[in-house]
């Protein structure tokens, strides 16, 4: 999957200057200048620098069509092992610019992506090359913190996938899936919704939130189970901090999630956000519910999570990777909703940012949040007509455990 932030730097544009300032990002982070690859034996990805990769630079001349710019760049798949894991897209202006960076989550999680644009800002406001950041990725569950592991019964269905897919002795050809990615993409359009709340508005929640002893992450949970009228919403939690090794400011992925489920009838938006602060905290406060899904990859066979999706949405013939996908990561029914909140960051050169999140094929809409000097922007990604998978996979793995035992 991929998403993209686009920012409005109040600067004039130099293409050299943009160029170059590129370059010393991708000194500075090796995986601006890395390829995934394979290993035969394990079938695990993992990146391999190259010196001569340059981030690639696309200039257009209508910012208002970004969304038409950023679907051409990605509908034909991403081919990771020969292309780099960032796109840059220009609109200059005659005393700005905007840039849209469009990552692979290969590359990073929101936050990693967001502080990448705050550091290309800095650096071509300012001329000057930033520092060299090492990674160290989150490598197995023993990078997570104690008590992170899966239950037992959980960990039965995760083996008895694994047991079933060795079993099967497949192996998921990266031609056919990327030609499965492209004809999803293509048979799945969709569109992005976008609004902006100014910083009046924003303060004034903001102070409404903190007298209701509630986060503005909070409100946005319940905006959407209201305004959806759903009562589950999957949100993204940064646990940079709670991993052994992570450098500050490094690229990588240092994201999970957990769900958020309500079906209480509150009066009010600020009830039911009220009743979401309890629930997000209760699930923060529990290391087993949220590193469930980061416990769940690490435990599954990586050859079946590369099947999951091209075996309950494609036609690859897989009953464990059916098994996967339409019972623990939701590719048949579809039906998910989710937010993610990067925050508000600071910056002088920085006039308006959009966080663009990944259309993951288990939601139906996907929101991203991102304030710019507490001025919001949400946008939302939204399939247009979503097409499930649910007869598909009715049938599939009969003899498993109940899947709705896990966690």
């Amino acid at each position: 999957m991929h998403f993209g932030i686009k920012a409005k730097i109040a600067v004039g544009y130099n293409f050299s200057k943009v160029r170059r300032t590129l370059d010393f990002l991708a000194n500075a982070h090796p995986f601006l200048k890395s390829l995934i690859k394979t290993e035969h034996t394990t079938r695990k990805l993992f990146y391999e620098y190259f010196s001569e990769i340059q981030v690639p630079i696309i200039e257009k001349q209508d910012c208002n069509l970004w969304d038409n710019d950023y679907q051409a760049l990605t509908e034909g798949g991403w081919n990771v092992f020969q292309e780099c894991l960032l796109k840059v897209v220009v609109f200059p202006a005659k005393n700005d610019f905007e840039i849209l960076f469009i990552a692979h989550h290969l590359l990073g999680d929101g936050r990693s992506i967001l502080g990448l644009m705050c550091e290309f800002t800095d650096c071509y406001v300012s001329g000057n090359a930033p520092n060299y950041i090492g990674v160290q990725l989150i490598g197995s569950i023993h990078d997570l913190p104690v008590g992170s592991d899966l239950p037992l019964i959980s960990k039965m269905i995760i083996n008895k996938a694994n047991h079933y897919w060795q079993k099967e002795k497949h192996t998921v050809n990266y031609t056919e899936y990327q030609r499965f990615e492209k004809d999803f993409i293509h048979n799945n359009p969709i569109t992005y919704e976008t609004e902006t709340w100014e910083k009046e508005k924003v303060n004034g929640l903001l102070s409404l939130c903190r007298k209701h002893g509630i986060s503005l992450n909070d409100y946005l949970v319940a905006e959407m189970m209201c305004k959806e009228q759903i009562d589950r919403v999957v949100i993204a939690v940064d646990i940079r901090e709670q991993v052994s090794g992570y450098h500050q400011g490094a690229l990588g992925n240092y994201a999970t999630a957990i769900s958020i489920k309500d079906a209480s009838k509150s009066k009010t938006l600020i009830q039911k956000a009220e009743v979401v602060a309890k629930k997000i905290k209760r699930n923060l406060n529990n290391k087993q519910r949220q590193m469930m899904i980061l416990a769940c990859y690490f435990r599954l066979h990586p050859g079946l999570i590369d099947a999951a999706a091209i075996s309950t949405m494609g036609n690859f013939k897989s009953k464990a990777g059916k098994f996967v996908g339409s019972l623990i990561l939701g590719y048949a029914k579809r039906n998910g909703y989710s937010v993610t909140n990067l925050g508000n960051v600071n910056n002088p050169y920085i006039v308006e940012g959009l966080f663009i999140p990944p259309a993951s094929p288990a939601n139906k809409k996907t929101m991203g949040v991102l304030s710019v000097n507490h001025r919001m922007k949400k946008c939302t990604v939204c399939y247009e007509n979503v097409q499930t998978f649910e007869n598909k996979s009715k049938h599939t793995m009969t003899n498993f455990v109940n899947p709705e035992s896990l966690g």
